[in-house]
């Protein structure tokens, strides 16, 4: 492991640069197949053809090669700087989540606190940046993103906390740490009642996802028929780029959270596996799991249901999912003490 806090030698410098190219490169490719995928599924889904999946290639391809235009009256430093921070801070959570079966790359220097701080700051460059464009439509849009962020932070942290706190009573390590969160299950610890609110949790954190990552019906602050793309209505070209990019590896970052939290199970151990082999199924379990949480929380929804009013999307998180996810941590202590 990585010792970040002392003294660094060149080599671990070199070690971290090489991983985390590798690791945005990776989960950006997989980020854009599985939009490919969401794109073409809920088309089917609609009674549509839908693009071909390797669109979201080609719209990359498109944006890199399209002008970059700063508008007037801009705050030009800000309104560039703000897809930048929210690509590189996206990029950043895939280094501290498990990722692929193997525990994660930074996963001795950060825990499931660190995520929770690291998914506020894409949502505030963005907003950053609508305020920065001097649009009246980014300037909506940048509101209701603050209002959104501020809506479903609460129960995710809720979810999250009430989810180690469980963990905390069957081990004395940090139950913060995704490693000790992969050694000690949720579903290995609790009976039934504490099942049943383990899924409750999981079901909240699968209702924050198309908030966290601004997917219908909770894509309030773009709302093309509505403000005409909100906050990213004066983006194009490579910063448009950035904040689409950005979108997509947090939402696979996102996916692959939950994961991390309930479903933490590699198969090569059952299969008994090792070196390549090993390597490999792991691999394609965590992407089948990864797909799984995205088609549930993200694609079956978006593809379901119209968008919110801001007023209703928060209702939904601040009033019921902070009470469902309340209610899931009071079954999981009853199950504790009983």
């Amino acid at each position: 492991m990585l010792n970040l806090t002392g003294n660094i030698f060149p080599l671990n410098i070199g070690i971290v640069i090489v991983g985390t190219i590798i690791l945005a490169v990776v989960g950006a490719f997989f980020g854009l197949l599985y939009r490919g995928i969401d794109r073409k599924l809920s088309a089917h889904m609609q009674g549509r053809v839908g693009p071909p999946i390797i669109q979201p290639f080609r719209d990359v391809q498109k944006l890199l090669m399209k002008e970059n235009i700063i508008p007037d009256g801009a705050v030009s430093w800000l309104f560039t700087a703000a897809p930048f921070v929210c690509l590189i801070v996206s990029v950043v959570l895939l280094l501290y989540i498990p990722m692929f079966g193997q525990p994660a790359f930074l996963g001795s220097t950060g825990d499931a606190i660190l995520i929770l701080y690291l998914l506020i700051i894409p949502a505030l460059a963005l907003v950053a940046g609508g305020f920065a464009s001097s649009s009246p439509y980014a300037t909506v849009g940048a509101q209701r993103e603050m209002v959104i962020l501020m809506s479903y932070e609460f129960p995710l942290a809720m979810a999250i906390v009430a989810l180690a706190w469980r963990i905390g009573h069957a081990t004395g390590a940090n139950p913060f740490m995704f490693s000790t969160i992969a050694e000690y299950p949720i579903w290995n610890l609790v009976g039934p009642m504490g099942i049943i609110g383990s899924l409750i949790l999981l079901f909240t954190l699968l209702v924050v996802t198309p908030g966290e990552v601004s997917k219908v019906p909770f894509d309030i602050a773009e709302a093309e028929t509505e403000i005409a793309g909100g906050v990213l209505v004066e983006y194009s070209g490579r910063n448009l780029c950035l904040f689409y990019l950005a979108d997509i590896i947090k939402a696979f970052a996102m996916s692959a959270l939950i994961v991390a939290l309930f479903i933490p199970y590699n198969l090569s151990p059952i299969f008994g596996l090792s070196a390549a082999p090993a390597v490999v199924v792991d691999v394609v379990f965590f992407l089948i799991k990864v797909f799984a949480v995205m088609f549930v929380s993200i694609i079956l929804v978006r593809t379901a249901m119209a968008r919110f009013k801001i007023s209703q999307a928060s209702w939904i998180y601040i009033i019921a999912m902070t009470l469902i996810a309340l209610v899931g941590l009071i079954l999981i202590w009853v199950d504790l003490v009983v």
